[in-house]
């Protein structure tokens, strides 16, 4: 997923870019708010991390032409204006969330995840299935086939598959998990997630090119030998 971080304060956005992309995110920044608008109309990236001003200027103006493109980004406000009618005009004029200023990053982290839940659950032009080696995943059925023969999966099982598939052969962390598959940030001092891994492992089994990795410290990752 691809955001766009829109901050005057660099400090800020340093911290920012190196948290978001040490969490899988591919990021940008700007310090100028006039840059905004044209790099979002060439690039289309899927969020965008928005202060609210910019010395003088206020951002809420250009979130009309922003949220008029043919693609638009889910913003994401930064403000610290925290009254409750300059946070009603930021989402009236077209901010998909709010954060006040200061923040926690693992709030902000919650919130780019949550709207990154609205990007994936929003309908889309591109194919609905997605196959590797000889999995097959119906993103709309929420059904499974290995082999061309369905495969028998829990609701979290096929969650869980799909997270791995839609980032296959990259490392995704334990928390990012739960937030996407469990829809939590907090972590329920089980090993459920390495029931479910160890639960996919013995389904997949007869593919001999897939291969769920655990990796001590990082997380885990669906390692693809071959990708149709």
């Amino acid at each position: 997923m691809n955001i766009l971080l829109a901050d005057d304060e660099e400090p800020l956005l340093k911290f920012l870019n190196k948290g978001l992309v040490a969490e899988g995110y591919t990021c940008t920044t700007l310090t100028m708010l006039h840059e905004v608008l044209p790099f979002v109309r060439k690039h289309t990236p899927d969020i965008l991390v928005l202060d609210r001003l910019f010395g003088n200027e206020d951002s809420v103006t250009i979130l009309p032409s922003i949220k008029s493109l043919p693609s638009p980004p889910l913003v994401l406000m930064l403000t610290a204006l925290d009254e409750v009618n300059e946070r009603v005009k930021g989402l009236q004029d077209g901010a998909d969330d709010y954060l006040c200023k200061p923040f926690d990053f693992d709030e902000l982290l919650a919130r780019i995840t949550a709207l990154g839940r609205r990007l994936r659950a929003a309908p889309t032009l591109h194919d609905k299935s997605i196959s590797v080696s000889n999995l097959t995943l119906m993103t709309e059925e929420r059904v499974a086939h290995l082999f061309n023969k369905e495969l028998p999966l829990t609701r979290i099982e096929f969650e869980l598959l799909l997270y791995l598939a839609e980032n296959q052969n990259k490392v995704l962390s334990r928390e990012r998990i739960l937030s996407r598959v469990w829809s939590t940030q907090s972590d329920p001092h089980t090993n459920i997630v390495d029931v479910y891994i160890s639960r996919l492992r013995k389904k997949l089994a007869n593919d001999t090119n897939l291969n769920v990795q655990t990796l001590r410290g990082n997380g885990y990752r669906l390692d693809c030998a071959l990708i149709q």
